[in-house]
């Protein structure tokens, strides 16, 4: 059988570890070639890389930061280099800091925006001469752009908030060329981040409808589906995966 993205490149921010490990597996394993960067975690990073090279796909990882805008750029141009063409990218990448305004530090508010807005945007900015008409952006944002049932989430929330925005524009902006732009809003999802039976747990698995945290692959496979030809009519979309954590 024919994998759906046979012959597709895709490049991963933040793949080495959780969710974007994750996707960076489940796009190889349905035909994409897939290069990740990765903050710090060289260990993690080579592992997701044998992972795609084992489905029989090229892969490859690059250390970048995605707060830093000269290290973005770079990885955009290399991992284009890498792949011959961009068709799928997912950004991935960000961090998360909880604290009341009261006592929130400037250093973590300018950390968040410039990791999960800045790299988001100027990750986009580079890779326009390389994405082929008709490809995908994909923005793992969070249910928190639009819930917050706990103190301290405000400056994160924004960051994600912000990306949606970002997303409703660039889907106006290049739909001329057929390029698909959506949000993937994850809510509870078990990683080690965020784990299932962690200090969260107790309070965030009984607002969830189904009564337990996502897992990482669930969200792998909704967006190996907004990758593929499946979703072709779906654009400027902010698709909650939360288990019914929203309702």
């Amino acid at each position: 059988m024919t994998k759906k993205l046979e012959g597709k490149t895709a490049l991963v921010t933040g793949g080495a570890r959780g969710i974007g490990a994750a996707i960076a597996k489940r796009l190889a394993a349905e035909g994409a070639d897939v290069v990740i960067t990765y903050a710090g975690n060289q260990d993690a990073a080579n592992q997701v890389v044998a992972a795609i090279t084992a489905a029989g796909r090229k892969g490859s990882a690059i250390k970048a930061n995605a707060g830093d805008r000269v290290e973005t750029e770079r990885a955009i141009n290399d991992a284009a280099a890498m792949l011959g063409k961009i068709d799928i990218l997912v950004h991935n990448a960000g961090v998360a800091d909880f604290a009341p305004v009261s006592v929130e530090d400037t250093a973590s508010y300018e950390r968040m925006f410039a990791i999960n807005v800045d790299g988001v945007y100027h990750g986009t900015k580079a890779a326009m001469p390389h994405l082929n008409d008709g490809g995908r952006i994909l923005i793992i944002g969070s249910i928190n752009a639009h819930s917050m049932p706990v103190q301290g989430g405000a400056v994160y929330g924004a960051t994600k908030a912000a990306v949606a925005g970002l997303a409703r524009g660039w889907a106006r902006d290049l739909g001329a060329r057929g390029i698909l732009v959506n949000v993937i809003q994850p809510g509870p999802i078990d990683t080690d981040l965020n784990p299932a039976e962690g200090p969260f747990a107790s309070v965030l698995t009984p607002l969830t409808a189904l009564g337990r945290y996502g897992k990482a692959d669930e969200v792998a496979a909704l967006a190996a589906f907004l990758a593929s030809d499946e979703a072709s009519y779906i654009t400027g979309a902010l698709i909650d995966i939360d288990g019914g954590f929203t309702i």
